[in-house]
């Protein structure tokens, strides 16, 4: 077998057999195929896609290039959610312990952050002593003891996916509906939970920026889900503003303890509660989809939520934050409205990307991260506001960050006309 055959045959848009993509994923990460030839490949993928049998094939070799992780000795059924990612997601802080406390086991492998999108390990280690480098061992016996555990992917997890990831990001060919859905699928599958939820983002602040192709790579990703025997649902939900009102580690931490308490913004609150529900049903902890949504509010009313989530900060060697001491910056400084009516559009990316120069991200692996500074949202998309309204906070550490104020000032479109609040979840697809 060539490779370059293998280059032409999809070049020509032809269908690789299991054998070819199987021979490009081994050699490519041995590193006995160039980085030209596999970016033409990744090129030619881009330009003439692939069936559904060939995406299931590319995340099945992508899935054995390396460790797949065993969780058969946590008892019962193991559920975990992917998020694509956006600007003030921490709904993995949420979710987990919802789902936790409902009886469900969460044996979640998180990532980190990187530009504008926040990473849930960033968020975790903001909390003093908290430890997201598990060994299975103690992951494993977390997740029996308590039901939940959130730790970092070992690098022996997809090694091929991180290989040609750096390679697609490179080479312009990220945005391929079939690599996306691969790359996912062979982390989720290889992190060996039985039920999988995929929150798939859409907007200015996410990667996928159309409803079609949201609704393409969500059905792509159930039926490579369904092909492994894995029960996944994907929610397409809106990230043409920041979800919920606070961007930043410390900060999103404090809005999650203030969600599980039952005080969170409405649209996480929204969200984890509804991903939840599908979640619980389909460890079967409940009949359906209502009666889980029933066991979540219970739980988050009696405040059992919210212990679970101080149980996995304690398992994982933190202590519990002081959320009235848990941040400490140089100043807080108040955007205000120079107009009055009412929020039209929030742009998620300028805010994203604001927050990240604020210190809040990181623009490159090796940058450090300020986890006490960001963004918090006064105003979002449909409220009404007089001038001089306060529409955000800004958290800062830094001498001179009046550009940044005017960045975020303009992010903010207000219109003279009444507009409506815009719907989260856009789509379910089971």
């Amino acid at each position: 077998m060539r490779m370059v055959d293998i280059i032409e045959k999809k070049r020509d848009g032809h269908a690789l057999s299991k054998a070819e993509i199987d021979y490009f994923i081994e050699n490519y990460t041995e590193g006995n195929i160039p980085d030209y030839q596999a970016s033409s490949l990744m090129m030619a993928i881009y330009f003439q896609s692939m069936s559904d049998e060939e995406a299931t094939h590319l995340t099945e070799a992508t899935l054995n290039s390396g460790d797949i992780i065993d969780l058969s000795a946590i008892e019962g059924i193991k559920v975990d959610k992917h998020s694509t990612g956006g600007v003030g997601d921490k709904t993995s802080l949420v979710l987990g312990p919802l789902v936790a406390a409902n009886g469900a086991k969460v044996a979640k492998l998180s990532g980190r952050g990187l530009g504008h999108t926040g990473g849930t390990l960033d968020k975790l280690e903001s909390i003093p002593g908290l430890n997201v480098s598990l060994s299975s061992e103690a992951f494993i016996e977390q997740v029996n003891d308590i039901n939940i555990a959130i730790a970092g992917q070992t690098a022996s997890l997809a090694p091929a996916d991180k290989h040609l990831y750096a390679l697609r990001d490179v080479s312009g060919t990220v945005p391929s509906i079939p690599l996306i859905a691969a790359s996912i699928m062979s982390k989720k599958l290889a992190s060996g939970s039985d039920v999988i939820v995929l929150d798939v983002k859409i907007g200015e602040g996410a990667f996928m920026k159309t409803l079609d192709d949201a609704r393409e790579l969500s059905r792509l990703m159930v039926k490579i889900g369904k092909n492994f025997n894995k029960k996944v649902t994907a929610f397409i939900t809106d990230m043409s503003q920041p979800l919920g009102n606070a961007v930043g580690n410390k900060l999103e931490v404090i809005e999650a303890i203030q969600t599980l308490q039952g005080n969170g913004p409405e649209d996480l609150e929204e969200l984890c509660k509804e991903i939840g529900s599908y979640l619980i049903k389909d460890a079967e902890q409940a009949e359906s989809v209502d009666a889980a949504r029933s066991l979540i509010e219970n739980k988050v009313e009696s405040l059992e939520a919210r212990d679970v989530f101080k149980k996995l900060i304690s398992a994982q060697g933190g202590e519990y934050p002081d959320l009235n001491d848990f941040i400490k910056v140089r100043d807080i400084v108040a955007v205000k409205s120079e107009d009055a009516g009412y929020v039209k559009r929030l742009n998620a990316l300028d805010i994203g990307l604001s927050a990240m120069r604020l210190g809040a991200g990181r623009a490159t692996k090796e940058d450090t991260i300020d986890m006490d500074v960001g963004i918090v949202l006064n105003k979002k998309v449909g409220d009404k506001v007089e001038e001089g309204d306060v529409l955000a906070y800004v958290y800062n550490n830094k001498d001179d960050i009046t550009e940044e104020l005017r960045t975020i000032l303009n992010a903010f479109e207000i219109s003279e006309s009444y507009i409506e609040k815009p719907p989260l979840i856009i789509d379910i697809i089971e």
